[in-house]
């Protein structure tokens, strides 16, 4: 008899997503002839920039002829775009990184997923709420949790991220091993100050804890103050470790590129105390289950750090802050208080009810696609997420829509 992972049966019944493309997908088979915006879900709406197509196809030219054909490339990514990583996202910013410490991978949801196969099944996990449903689901199918109990899961330690706190949590008062952070964060929109940040990094050194870091909309902060990068933390690179994306800068949603990155100082304690570099555990796990992303991808994620792949690059970004702009102020003159929309792509609306009913009314009554905050996290219930990925003729219709209520 063939056993499953039971783990897999505490899952809640549906992931978030999947509820709500089928609410979607019901509605739209009722009223065929609606137009609906999707302002929920955070895929990316404009094409790869010229910049980046044009590496992309002499990628795959190479790959026609017998010369400069690849085969398996090393699975923690070229040397090309690791250097380029290493020397613009990080000591260019006075970030000490080297270039083998980024581990190049098709995406930071894969990432943040499997990193937690490196460490113990009994770590205490400390998860903000509300949270990106990944860090949760995985750890549930790992069997790091208890059930699913009124809207939380035994054994993680919650720590709560409202308005009061400007979505930025408290220290957890029991001792946990494991720590996750996003900023700016998905899906609240909210950032964190260097001098926030710093807080978080003293307290995992002195309890031997360790950061999972992600970054993933580090490219929408235009506030100079804000910390594009941890490692800008003195003690970071003992502590944390970073995940970055491509999906939502340069458009590689349907492309997939990314990496994270380990520093070689980052260490893991085995029962007995003796420390162990994450790096090399992470270096052995990521060669063992993974085939590298495929050099094409790779050589047009190069594109990106060119100086007209970067004004590109930053063009789209640009856009896409101007749509949040206009979802911010068109919802806050409706008179719903917002978060984000300012060094994020996201806008957190508090919907004043229920975060379905309210999903659901802008989707009956306004044929507008969002994400309803209790997906998030008990701490998300009365908010909605809105999403500034889309066109602005699509943005200003939608916020035109909203306003008929």
């Amino acid at each position: 008899m063939i056993r499953i992972n039971e783990n897999y049966l505490k899952l809640k019944s549906s992931y978030l997503f999947s509820e709500i493309s089928k609410r979607v997908t019901s509605y739209q088979q009722a009223n065929p002839e609606a137009k609906v915006i999707r302002m929920g879900i955070g895929d990316v709406t404009q094409p790869l920039p010229s910049a980046i197509i044009e590496a992309f196809h002499k990628g795959v030219d190479e790959m026609a002829n017998i010369s400069t054909f690849k085969g398996y490339g090393p699975e923690q990514g070229y040397d090309f775009l690791r250097e380029k990583v290493a020397e613009f996202d990080y000591r260019a910013r006075g970030a000490k990184i080297d270039a083998d410490e980024v581990f190049i991978s098709d995406g930071a949801k894969c990432d943040t997923g499997n990193i937690q196969e490196i460490f113990a099944t009994d770590v205490t996990i400390a998860i903000p709420d509300p949270v990106y449903p990944v860090y949760v689901d995985t750890n549930v199918m790992a069997g790091r949790t208890g059930d699913n109990v009124n809207g939380r899961y035994q054994k993680l330690v919650y720590m709560d991220c409202t308005a009061d706190n400007g979505f930025v949590p408290e220290f957890p008062k029991e001792k946990v091993d494991l720590i996750y952070l996003c900023y700016p964060n998905n899906p609240t929109g909210a950032t964190i100050t260097k001098d926030q940040l710093k807080r978080w990094v003293d307290f995992a050194r002195e309890n031997k804890a360790l950061i999972l870091y992600d970054a993933a909309y580090e490219a929408f902060i235009r506030d100079s103050s804000l910390p594009r990068t941890i490692y800008e933390i003195d003690g970071a690179r003992e502590v944390a470790i970073e995940f970055r994306s491509y999906s939502k800068t340069a458009g590689f949603t349907g492309t997939r590129c990314a990496f994270t990155v380990i520093p070689k100082e980052c260490m893991g304690y085995d029962n007995a105390g003796n420390s162990h570099s994450l790096h090399a555990m992470w270096n052995r796990r990521h060669t063992t289950k993974f085939n590298g992303v495929s050099y094409p991808v790779q050589k047009a994620t190069e594109a990106v750090y060119s100086p007209e792949g970067t004004k590109q690059v930053t063009a789209i970004v640009d856009g896409y802050l101007e749509n949040a702009k206009i979802i911010r102020e068109k919802m806050t003159s409706y008179g719903y208080s917002c978060t984000g929309g300012e060094n994020s792509p996201y806008i957190w609306v508090n919907a004043k009810k229920n975060s379905w009913e309210f999903f659901d009314m802008l989707l009956n009554k306004c044929q507008v696609v969002t994400t309803p905050g209790e997906g998030f996290g008990k701490c998300g219930e009365g908010y909605i997420r809105i999403s500034a990925f889309n066109s602005r003729e699509n943005v200003i219709n939608a916020m035109e829509r909203i306003a008929k209520l």
